[in-house]
């Protein structure tokens, strides 16, 4: 049998239960392997909002890829940071609130939002983390001063008008951005030059030393294709997308159902 030297796992839609927390078996699972090789999350939300993810799991020492790949951390340690330029974020605010969609902005463990809806609400009770309300005129211009600039943005609301703006924005910056409709109602935007894949192969040299044919990642949605695709072993969870379904080399049972946990039981035998 290949010998695997590192685990990485998406949250959302793959790690989680139909309670958007890590089950027990979950848990029991990973710190069964804890000793024997690495639990790495990679995930598209902020660190804030990964953390209590890893504690549950005791891997609180464990480095994390957050927002795609933009914010690489282990420990108070920055591994990698890559930020949208204020110019281009400014753009995009504005094509956004043209129509009157939710905006989101993020770095690092800050997160503001355009309006106090639904969509924030949402995001929240998903993440377990709030934001602060600040118009994206206000954030630049604090940011400005502070010399900060965005990990993500985030665009939310109507779907026929998250589909206008997802075409204007492609239009505009499909070679500076990842445009990324996680949901229909939903587009994550990202650096073009980062990626899941590009996060973790980053710790597996620097923290690990580890190869990318060593490593076992699981996901379920568009942005974990290239991940999949790149290691040794990309597992899809029941539920994910067929793109994701198509590279990856084995499948397992749904996310909510313990299908990360489950897969790792069975291919390391515990």
């Amino acid at each position: 049998m290949k010998t695997y030297k590192l685990i990485c796992s998406d949250i959302d839609g793959t790690l989680l239960n139909s309670n958007r927390s890590v089950s027990e078996f979950t848990i029991q699972t990973v710190k069964a392997l804890r000793d024997k090789l690495p639990f790495v999350l990679i995930s598209a939300r902020m660190p804030k909002a990964m953390r209590h993810i890893q504690q549950d799991l005791g891997i609180e020492n464990s480095p994390m890829v957050c927002y795609n790949g933009g914010l690489i951390l282990h420990g108070n340690q920055v591994l990698g940071s890559t930020v949208i330029s204020q110019e281009i974020a400014k753009k995009v605010s504005q094509i956004v609130l043209e129509k009157d969609l939710h905006f989101g902005i993020y770095h690092q463990d800050e997160w503001f939002v355009s309006k106090q809806d639904q969509w924030a609400e949402r995001e929240e009770n998903n993440t377990k983390v709030a934001p602060v309300l600040k118009s994206p005129d206000e954030v630049f211009s604090a940011w400005e001063k502070e010399n900060k600039e965005a990990h993500k943005l985030m665009c939310m609301g109507d779907e026929e008008k998250v589909e206008q703006v997802f075409t204007a924005l492609t239009e505009a910056f499909s070679n500076e951005l990842h445009l990324y409709r996680s949901k229909p109602t939903y587009i994550e935007i990202a650096p073009k030059a980062i990626s899941k894949l590009t996060g973790i192969l980053s710790i597996a040299d620097e923290v690990y030393q580890v190869k990318a044919d060593e490593i076992v990642a699981y996901g379920d949605n568009y942005n974990d294709v290239e991940l999949l695709k790149g290691v040794g072993l990309g597992v899809a969870v029941a539920n994910a997308v067929e793109p994701v379904k198509a590279v990856a080399k084995v499948e397992t049972t749904e996310g909510k159902q313990d299908g990360v946990a489950k897969h790792l039981v069975q291919l390391f035998q515990l």
